[in-house]
């Protein structure tokens, strides 16, 4: 199953939890959502990586080259 139809199962699910309507508006909702997620996590996670790589570089060379502080 693709993640648009596991997010509108779900959504549609936690819908018709409160009993008040129909599950299609939580199943529309919930398919949207994982359309968004599908775009939005990979790059929180390439941001991630990337922002720890930086660090990492930055600290390896503070580590070689010293603080670089000329006083």
């Amino acid at each position: 199953m693709s993640a648009t139809t596991i997010g509108a199962l779900i959504g549609g699910a936690i819908d018709s939890m409160s009993g008040d309507d129909s599950a299609a508006d939580g199943a529309i909702k919930g398919a949207i959502v994982a359309n968004v997620l599908k775009f939005v996590l990979p790059l929180a996670v390439t941001y991630a990586v990337g922002w720890a790589v930086l660090r990492g570089a930055t600290e390896l060379k503070a580590r070689a080259f010293g603080d670089g502080g000329a006083g």
